[in-house]
């Protein structure tokens, strides 16, 4: 949507909204887009995110697309849980139970899971090994081989996790925090109007003004533990079809580094030029085109 100069992005409200318990404390909120009649496709995002600042990306696929979009543990439309089980085990587990509460809520067919960075990970590291899907895109998910790149993910994890303990967390409006964003060089290549959706999507307002969905503190748990989780992946035991799309993994990083992973035999691979860690919001046209191409190579379109 373009306003004037500016353009401003408006999640539109779900064709329905399904509640998934995955412990005795937690919720999950699933909510459908677009087109019930086509294949679907399951979405979730990066740490310390929202699934709905994706949009950009995902609307592209509302046409076309069957679409499911939840938020990981603690963030997003979700309540904040115990901190104790705000790890990667757990994120595996709820990755298996929301499919299987879709199939549940809306029957069974064929479901392309797209997950970007941690929920792609999640996804690799799940007991199900993509078990149930008919095939997964995964943006520049935190993998890499113990031999291969792992000092290089190990200090940009550790340097990340303590900029992320210092930053702020509570605001006293959402301009102010779009302010900060602009200075921010995470979201430099950014679409116009992400600073603006991003602070929409990941704060929540309360008396004292606005505060962050997931908190701090979490987020910098997950940082903490993904250079312990990346080495674990082993792509041969995945159960479906899966592509990687990365960053492009020669320009400099400001989050966490794009890894090369074209040597790794048991996965397709590509990286989007000029993308960085945030690649969704920043070419999402290109971004929705990769998805489609590789599904058209797999028979599903």
């Amino acid at each position: 949507m373009t306003t004037g100069s500016e353009i401003v992005w408006e999640t539109p409200e779900p064709l329905s909204v399904h509640h998934v318990r995955v412990d005795d404390g937690t919720d999950i909120v699933v909510r459908r887009h677009g087109n019930p009649a086509g294949p679907r496709v399951v979405l979730s995002h990066g740490n310390g995110l929202a699934i709905d600042l994706y949009y950009p990306f995902w609307s592209l696929l509302a046409d076309d697309f069957d679409l499911m979009v939840y938020d990981l543990r603690n963030h997003g439309w979700n309540s904040v849980g115990a901190l104790q089980n705000h790890n990667f085990p757990m994120l595996a587990h709820d990755h298996d139970a929301v499919l299987e509460a879709i199939e549940r809520r809306y029957g069974r067919k064929p479901t392309v899971g797209v997950f970007h960075s941690v929920s792609g990970l999640a996804s690799l590291l799940s007991p199900a090994r993509g078990g149930g899907y008919s095939a997964l895109v995964l943006f520049d998910p935190p993998v890499c081989k113990p031999d291969d790149g792992y000092e290089q993910l190990e200090a940009a994890t550790m340097r990340t996790a303590a900029f992320v303990r210092r930053r702020g967390e509570r605001f006293k409006s959402l301009a102010e925090f779009v302010e900060v964003l602009k200075l921010a060089p995470v979201f430099q290549r950014a679409m116009p109007g992400v600073p603006e959706l991003l602070a929409r999507t990941t704060l929540r307002e309360d008396r004292e003004g606005y505060v962050l969905r997931c908190p701090r503190d979490y987020e910098a748990k997950i940082v903490d533990y993904a250079r312990t989780f990346a080495v674990l992946v082993d792509f041969a035991d995945l159960r479906c079809p899966a592509k990687v799309i990365g960053a492009d993994p020669t320009l400099p990083y400001s989050y966490l580094p794009s890894l090369d992973l074209s040597d790794i035999l048991e996965v397709e691979y590509d990286f989007l030029p000029e993308t960085t860690h945030f690649l969704q919001l920043e070419k999402p046209e290109e971004c929705a085109e990769e998805l489609r191409e590789f599904l058209r190579s797999i028979d599903m379109h």
